[in-house]
C-alpha cells in the first residue's frame, strides 16, 4: 500500500532492501520523524528534501549485489535505486530501525559496527537469520554497517543519520564549524599572548591578512632555523660491511670470525702469510669482510623537521585555495607572498639532510630541546603547527553525540557573544605543555572564562560544568552547564545566572496538551522545572557563617529553535520578566534574544539585579516588622550651642559619610540627642523622662525632641 508524504509518521514500512547472491538485507522503520515533519527540517530553500549520502558496496568478489530498493517519500513506496541516484533523509537520531539479514547459504556471516552496543544488538535468529533493532541515540552523521564472512569484510552499507531537532545542513554543520572556529581562535590568541608576538595588532575578529601576517612572522623564524641546521645537521653512524679480497681489506673486525667459520671454502693453505691455524695447517682467507662507517641523516630529529615543513606546506595550500575561491576578493600582494613562501618550503625540502623517511612517532629528544636550529624548529612547531592544526588534530569530534556537541556549542557561543564586547582576561580551555597546545573542553573537565567590562572595569566570569566557589546544594548535587557570575562595583555580592543547554524541543503537535497550553514549539516543561530546581537548590555559604543564602538570581533553558520573533509570545519567554526563569531559542543565526539579555544583565545596577529575583511571600511584611522600632537616630552633641540651635531651629545635622547605609535616612522618624558624660552640663537627670540610666552618657528621650519637632511641623527634619 502506498504511503503518501503526509501519511502517519507512526507507521513502519520497509525503507531499504538489498539483494545479493549470499544474503538479502532489509531495514524497516518509520519513514518520517514527527518533529522533522512539524518543523520542516532538512529541506532546500524551495522546500524539497535535501539529497542524502547512502553508499552500498561489495568488499569481496564473493559478494555480488543484484538489486537495491529504497523508500521514496515522494512516491510513498519502495522503488528501485542505483548508486549515484538521489536519496532522501530516512534515518534519524533517537528513532529505532529493525535490521534483518536473510542468508541464502549456510555461511558464518556476522554483523559488525564500531559501536559495541549497535554491534551487540544484531543477533542470530535460527540458522539463516540475523536480526535486531538499531537505535543511533543522539549520534548523527555517517555510520558504517559491515557484514563479515570468516572474519573478513565482504559488504558495507554507509547510512547518513540526520538530527531530529535541528536542520542538518544549516544548523549541525554550522555548529561544527563554530565549535572548531572558537577553539581555533582561542588557541591562536593564547599562542600570541604566550610568545609575545609584538608589533601585531590585537584584534578579536582576525581577517585573512592579519592571520597571514602572524603566519609570516613565525615562518621566517622557521626558515632561518632550518638554514642553521643545514650547516651542522644531526646524524648517526651506520656500520657497512662488504666482502672484498683479503689483500684489499683495510679494516676488519671480529665479525670475520663468524663469517669465515660458516664459509670454510674461503680458507686456503698458505705457509707464508697464513695466520689461521686449524688441524695442523696454516690457512689464509681469500675473501673477508671489510667494515666501514658512514654518516646517515635519517634520524628522528631530521624526520621531524621534514614533517613540520610538509605540514606547513599543506596548510599553505589550503589557505591559497580559500584565497583563490571565486567568491572572495583576491589580493595580488597576498598571493605573491604566499607563492614566495611555498617556493621557500620546496627549496628547504630538497636539502640533502632532509632526504629521510616518514615520521611515525614523535619523541622529544635532547637534540630537539637544546641543539641549535632544532630547538627553534621545535618552538615554532609549538607556535605555528599546533595553532594551524587545531581543527584537524587537537579538537577531533570523534564522538558524534549531538546533545553533547550542542552543549559545547552553547558554552562557546556565549563566550563568543561576550568576547565581542568585553575583554577576555583569563581562560583555562586552552593550555600548553611540552607536547604543545591541547583543549580541555569535555564533560569531565571544568572550564572558566573571565572577562572585564572596559567601560567600568567590572569583572564577570563564565563557568562551564562547575559552580562558583562557595556555591553548593544542601540536599542533592546540582551541576548546571553554564553559570555567569557578575561582580558589580557598587555591591559586595555576586549576581549569578544559570544558562543550561538542553538538546530537546517540544514541537507542539496539534491536539497535544503542550499545543493547547502554548500554541507553539518550545522547551520541555521538565526542563523549565529543572531551572526552578537549580535556582532554589543552589545556595551559598562563605565558610565562616553557617547561614545559607540562595545565590542564583535566574535560570534559563537554551534549546534548539530558530523562530525568535514567534517565541517572544511564548509563556516561557515572558516568564523571565516575571520570575526570572524561562528559556531562550539558541541556534546559529538565532542568538539575538540571548545577546540582548546578556547585555541587559551586565549593564544592570545592583538594585536592578536584586529586584530581578523573586522573593518569598511575606518578605515586605517581614522587613517592616524587623525595622519597626528602629526609626530613631541617636545623634551626639559636641557643645551646648549645638543643642540650643537644634531645639530652636528644629533640625539636626550629621556628615553623610558617617552613615554606612543611606537607605535608613528614609525610615527615620525621631531623633534622640546624646551628650558625653562630663563633657557637657547635666541637662536632664538620668531616668527622669524614660531614659536608660545605664547609658555611659546622657540622652534626651526621643519623645521630648519629637514633641519639639512636631510643634514646628518638621517631623522628618534630619539632613
Amino acid at each position: 500500500m502506498d504511503l503518501p508524504h503526509t501519511g502517519s509518521p507512526n507507521q513502519s514500512v520497509e525503507l531499504l532492501r538489498i539483494e545479493t547472491n549470499l544474503f538479502n538485507l532489509y531495514i524497516q522503520g518509520k519513514p518520517y520523524h514527527p518533529t522533522v515533519e512539524s518543523m520542516q527540517l532538512h529541506r532546500t530553500n524551495e522546500g524539497d528534501w535535501i539529497d542524502t549520502s547512502i553508499h552500498i558496496s561489495s568488499l569481496s568478489n564473493e559478494c555480488v549485489i543484484d538489486k537495491i530498493s529504497l523508500f521514496s517519500p515522494e512516491l510513498g513506496e519502495l522503488t528501485p535505486w542505483q548508486t549515484g541516484e538521489k536519496s532522501y533523509p530516512l534515518f534519524f537520531e533517537t528513532q529505532s530501525y529493525e535490521l534483518v539479514i536473510e542468508k541464502k547459504q549456510s555461511l558464518p556471516i556476522t554483523f559488525h559496527h564500531e559501536n559495541i552496543h549497535l554491534r551487540g544488538s544484531i543477533k542470530p535468529l535460527g540458522q539463516a537469520i540475523l536480526s535486531g533493532i538499531l537505535n543511533f541515540q543522539n549520534e548523527v552523521g555517517l555510520t558504517d554497517l559491515e557484514l563479515r564472512l570468516n572474519g573478513h569484510a565482504i559488504f558495507q552499507l554507509q547510512l547518513e543519520i540526520f538530527p531530529s531537532k535541528m536542520d542538518y545542513k544549516q544548523d549541525y554543520q554550522m555548529i561544527l564549524n563554530d565549535v572548531n572556529q572558537q577553539i581555533y581562535n582561542l588557541s591562536f590568541d593564547f599562542l600570541r599572548k604566550t610568545y609575545h608576538l609584538t608589533g601585531l595588532k590585537e584584534t578579536r575578529n582576525q581577517s585573512l591578512t592579519e592571520f597571514f601576517a602572524i603566519l609570516q612572522h613565525v615562518f621566517d623564524q622557521l626558515v632561518q632555523a632550518v638554514e642553521r641546521i643545514k650547516s651542522s645537521p644531526n646524524y648517526k653512524l651506520e656500520k657497512e660491511m662488504r666482502v672484498v679480497e683479503a689483500a684489499r681489506v683495510k679494516k676488519t673486525g671480529k665479525e670475520n670470525i663468524a663469517y669465515l667459520t660458516k664459509r670454510p671454502h674461503l680458507l686456503a693453505p698458505d705457509e707464508k702469510v697464513g695466520f689461521i691455524h686449524a688441524n695442523g695447517q696454516t690457512l689464509s682467507p681469500s675473501h673477508a669482510l671489510e667494515t666501514k662507517r658512514r654518516i646517515q641523516h635519517d634520524t628522528l630529529e631530521n624526520r621531524f623537521v621534514r614533517w613540520v615543513l610538509q605540514r606547513v606546506s599543506t596548510k599553505l595550500n589550503q589557505l591559497k585555495a580559500k584565497i583563490l575561491d571565486k567568491n572572495r576578493m583576491q589580493d595580488p600582494l597576498l598571493l605573491k607572498r604566499l607563492n614566495f613562501m611555498q617556493t621557500q618550503l620546496q627549496r628547504l625540502l630538497r636539502l640533502d639532510f632532509l632526504n629521510v623517511g616518514e615520521m611515525k612517532q614523535l619523541s622529544v629528544s635532547l637534540v630537539l630541546q637544546m641543539a641549535p636550529g632544532y630547538r627553534e624548529v621545535y618552538r615554532n612547531y609549538l607556535m605555528l603547527m599546533k595553532g594551524l592544526s587545531i581543527q584537524s588534530d587537537l579538537f577531533r569530534l570523534s564522538m558524534k553525540d549531538l546533545a553533547q556537541l550542542y552543549e559545547y556549542w552553547c558554552f562557546l557561543k556565549i563566550h563568543d557573544l561576550l568576547s565581542c564586547k568585553y575583554e577576555l582576561i583569563k581562560q583555562d580551555i586552552i593550555k600548553v605543555n611540552r607536547t604543545g597546545v591541547f583543549v580541555t573542553l569535555d564533560k569531565s573537565q571544568k572550564a572558566r572564562m573571565v572577562y572585564r567590562n572596559p567601560s567600568n572595569g567590572e569583572i564577570f566570569t563564565l563557568y562551564y560544568n562547575s559552580l562558583p566557589r562557595g556555591d553548593r546544594s544542601a540536599t542533592l548535587g546540582q551541576k548546571p552547564d553554564n553559570v555567569l557570575t557578575l561582580k558589580k562595583n557598587e555591591a559586595a555580592e555576586e549576581y549569578k545566572y544559570i544558562f543550561d543547554a538542553k538538546y530537546r524541543i517540544n514541537p507542539a503537535y496539534e491536539g497535544t496538551p503542550y499545543y493547547a497550553k502554548y500554541k507553539q514549539p518550545g522547551p520541555e516543561e521538565d526542563d523549565i522545572n529543572t531551572m526552578h530546581r537549580y535556582r532554589d537548590a543552589i545556595v551559598y555559604a562563605d565558610g565562616q557563617v553557617q547561614e545559607l543564602e540562595r545565590s542564583m538570581f535566574g535560570a534559563y533553558v537554551l534549546f534548539p529553535y530558530h523562530d525568535e520573533e514567534k517565541f517572544r509570545e511564548h509563556r516561557f519567554y515572558k516568564s523571565i520578566e516575571l520570575v526570572n526563569v524561562g528559556a531562550f531559542p539558541f541556534l546559529p543565526g538565532s542568538t539575538e534574544l540571548m545577546e540582548a539579555f546578556l547585555d541587559e544583565i551586565i549593564m544592570d545596577s545592583p538594585e536592578k539585579a536584586y529586584e530581578r529575583s523573586t522573593r518569598p511571600r511575606g518578605t515586605k511584611a517581614y522587613f517592616q516588622n524587623q525595622m519597626s522600632g528602629k526609626n530613631v537616630l541617636v545623634g551626639s552633641l559636641r557643645e551646648v550651642a549645638q543643642l540650643e540651635v537644634t531645639l530652636q531651629q528644629g533640625f539636626y545635622h550629621i556628615p553623610l559619610e558617617n552613615i554606612s547605609d543611606h537607605k535608613i535616612l528614609t525610615q527615620i522618624e525621631y531623633i534622640a540627642l546624646y551628650q558625653s558624660k562630663g563633657s557637657l552640663p547635666r541637662l536632664v537627670k538620668p531616668g527622669s523622662i524614660g531614659m536608660d540610666a545605664s547609658w555611659t552618657g546622657r540622652c534626651y528621650a526621643a519623645k521630648k525632641l519629637r514633641n519639639v519637632l512636631l510643634e514646628r511641623g518638621q517631623k522628618r527634619s534630619c539632613t
